[in-house]
């Protein structure tokens, strides 16, 4: 079982910045990978930046080279530095986390809204 807590949405211009916060209730050496997806109204949930093994990255192609995902592994904790957001990135952002034994198990925060707007 993991308990994730997302912190950090709210409402910014376009052009502005935020940085989510994603506290994991154990280690994150432990899970498998950690990252965020996002589903806006009428939409489906999709993928928006993920890690794995604690280093290899990967970015949907509307965010990479604005949005940056990283770890503090003393902490269990993942962030998403969002940069130069765009109305489009409004949405309910969720952190997700994959533990892999036997089988995959995702478990989910609660969500996080991040409204772009002027």
């Amino acid at each position: 079982q993991v308990q994730l807590v997302e912190s950090g949405g709210g409402l910014v211009q376009p052009g502005g910045s935020l940085r989510l916060s994603c506290a994991a209730s154990r280690s994150i050496f432990s899970i498998y990978q950690m990252g965020w997806y996002r589903q806006a109204p009428g939409k489906q949930r999709e993928l928006v930046a993920v890690m794995s093994s604690g280093s290899i990255t990967n970015y949907a192609v509307s965010v990479k080279s604005r949005f940056t995902i990283s770890s503090d592994n003393a902490k269990n904790t993942v962030y998403l530095q969002m940069n130069s957001l765009k109305p489009e990135d409004t949405a309910v952002y969720y952190c997700n986390a994959r533990v892999v034994d036997v089988y995959e198990h995702d478990y989910w925060g609660q969500g996080t809204q991040v409204t772009v707007s002027s």
